[in-house]
Protein backbone atom coordinates (compact mmCIF):
# COMPACT_ATOMS: atom_id res chain seq x y z
CA UNK A 1 0.00 0.00 0.00
CA UNK A 2 1.45 2.94 -0.86
CA UNK A 3 1.87 5.91 2.02
CA UNK A 4 -0.47 8.87 2.26
CA UNK A 5 0.49 12.06 3.19
CA UNK A 6 -0.42 13.85 6.30
CA UNK A 7 -3.08 16.10 4.42
CA UNK A 8 -4.82 13.38 2.84
CA UNK A 9 -5.16 10.85 5.98
CA UNK A 10 -6.83 14.22 7.57
CA UNK A 11 -9.17 14.47 4.91
CA UNK A 12 -10.10 10.81 5.23
CA UNK A 13 -10.38 11.40 8.65
CA UNK A 14 -12.72 14.36 8.50
CA UNK A 15 -14.84 12.41 5.97
CA UNK A 16 -15.77 10.07 8.22
CA UNK A 17 -16.64 12.35 11.09
CA UNK A 18 -18.88 14.14 8.73
CA UNK A 19 -20.77 11.31 8.43
CA UNK A 20 -22.11 11.68 11.63
CA UNK A 21 -21.67 15.57 12.43
CA UNK A 22 -24.67 17.62 11.08
CA UNK A 23 -25.26 20.99 11.44
CA UNK A 24 -29.38 21.65 11.83
CA UNK A 25 -31.00 24.64 12.51
CA UNK A 26 -31.58 24.43 15.65
CA UNK A 27 -27.87 23.08 16.90
CA UNK A 28 -25.33 24.26 13.81
CA UNK A 29 -21.88 22.63 13.15
CA UNK A 30 -18.84 24.57 14.40
CA UNK A 31 -16.15 23.72 11.87
CA UNK A 32 -12.25 24.21 12.31
CA UNK A 33 -9.82 24.81 9.91
CA UNK A 34 -6.01 25.23 10.41
CA UNK A 35 -3.26 25.62 8.99
CA UNK A 36 0.22 26.77 10.01
CA UNK A 37 -0.15 29.92 10.43
CA UNK A 38 -3.41 30.50 11.00
CA UNK A 39 -6.72 29.33 12.12
CA UNK A 40 -10.30 29.13 11.07
CA UNK A 41 -13.67 28.46 12.75
CA UNK A 42 -17.17 28.93 11.05
CA UNK A 43 -20.37 27.90 12.14
CA UNK A 44 -22.63 26.21 9.94
CA UNK A 45 -26.11 24.97 9.39
CA UNK A 46 -26.24 22.13 7.08
CA UNK A 47 -29.67 21.50 6.12
CA UNK A 48 -29.45 25.18 4.47
CA UNK A 49 -26.26 24.79 3.48
CA UNK A 50 -25.74 28.16 5.27
CA UNK A 51 -22.47 29.63 6.76
CA UNK A 52 -23.76 31.48 10.13
CA UNK A 53 -20.82 33.03 11.49
CA UNK A 54 -17.36 32.96 10.81
CA UNK A 55 -13.71 33.94 12.27
CA UNK A 56 -10.03 33.60 11.69
CA UNK A 57 -6.72 34.98 12.07
CA UNK A 58 -6.60 36.61 9.26
CA UNK A 59 -8.94 38.85 10.14
CA UNK A 60 -7.48 42.75 11.34
CA UNK A 61 -9.11 42.97 14.47
CA UNK A 62 -8.29 39.07 15.54
CA UNK A 63 -4.66 39.39 14.39
CA UNK A 64 -1.70 39.24 16.53
CA UNK A 65 1.78 38.83 15.68
CA UNK A 66 1.61 35.13 14.61
CA UNK A 67 -1.68 32.99 13.61
CA UNK A 68 -0.38 29.69 14.56
CA UNK A 69 -0.41 29.77 18.16
CA UNK A 70 -2.47 28.63 20.94
CA UNK A 71 -3.46 32.46 21.97
CA UNK A 72 -4.24 33.15 18.76
CA UNK A 73 -6.90 30.39 18.63
CA UNK A 74 -8.50 31.35 22.16
CA UNK A 75 -8.68 34.85 20.21
CA UNK A 76 -10.92 33.22 17.24
CA UNK A 77 -12.86 30.98 19.87
CA UNK A 78 -13.77 34.09 21.77
CA UNK A 79 -14.99 35.57 18.72
CA UNK A 80 -16.81 32.90 17.14
CA UNK A 81 -18.42 32.20 20.16
CA UNK A 82 -19.87 35.98 20.63
CA UNK A 83 -20.87 35.87 16.97
CA UNK A 84 -22.90 32.72 17.58
CA UNK A 85 -24.81 33.82 20.47
CA UNK A 86 -25.29 37.33 18.31
CA UNK A 87 -26.94 34.94 15.19
CA UNK A 88 -29.24 33.88 18.33
CA UNK A 89 -26.93 29.81 18.76
CA UNK A 90 -26.04 29.00 21.98
CA UNK A 91 -25.70 25.29 21.25
CA UNK A 92 -23.61 24.11 18.28
CA UNK A 93 -22.30 20.86 17.38
CA UNK A 94 -17.87 20.76 17.30
CA UNK A 95 -16.06 19.44 14.08
CA UNK A 96 -12.64 19.21 14.66
CA UNK A 97 -11.97 18.96 10.93
CA UNK A 98 -10.21 15.53 11.06
CA UNK A 99 -7.13 17.54 13.41
CA UNK A 100 -6.58 15.47 16.88
CA UNK A 101 -8.63 17.25 19.49
CA UNK A 102 -5.42 18.94 21.05
CA UNK A 103 -3.03 22.25 21.33
CA UNK A 104 -5.06 24.85 18.96
CA UNK A 105 -7.66 23.34 18.35
CA UNK A 106 -8.75 22.30 21.72
CA UNK A 107 -8.06 25.90 22.82
CA UNK A 108 -10.43 27.28 20.32
CA UNK A 109 -12.87 24.84 21.56
CA UNK A 110 -12.40 25.67 25.47
CA UNK A 111 -12.62 29.03 24.96
CA UNK A 112 -15.63 29.39 22.92
CA UNK A 113 -17.00 26.96 25.57
CA UNK A 114 -15.63 29.91 28.16
CA UNK A 115 -17.56 32.68 26.19
CA UNK A 116 -20.95 30.72 26.14
CA UNK A 117 -21.01 28.65 23.66
CA UNK A 118 -22.60 25.03 24.92
CA UNK A 119 -22.82 26.23 28.79
CA UNK A 120 -24.15 23.62 30.24
CA UNK A 121 -21.75 20.78 28.33
CA UNK A 122 -18.42 19.90 30.61
CA UNK A 123 -15.20 19.91 28.99
CA UNK A 124 -13.14 16.38 29.52
CA UNK A 125 -10.45 18.11 31.74
CA UNK A 126 -13.49 19.11 34.18
CA UNK A 127 -14.48 15.28 33.54
CA UNK A 128 -10.82 14.16 34.70
CA UNK A 129 -10.41 16.30 37.88
CA UNK A 130 -13.63 16.19 39.16
CA UNK A 131 -14.51 19.49 38.69
CA UNK A 132 -17.59 21.47 38.31
CA UNK A 133 -21.29 20.15 37.85
CA UNK A 134 -22.89 18.38 40.68
CA UNK A 135 -21.57 15.18 40.78
CA UNK A 136 -18.19 17.01 42.40
CA UNK A 137 -19.81 18.58 45.26
CA UNK A 138 -21.90 15.53 46.04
Amino acid sequence: MAKKDKAAVRRAVHTRIRRRVRGSQQRPRLAIFRSLNHIYAQVIDDERAVTIASASTVEKDLRGTTGGNIEAAQRVGRAIAERAIAAGFEQVVFDRGGFRFHGRVKALTDAAREAGLNKNERSEDDEATGEGGEEAAA
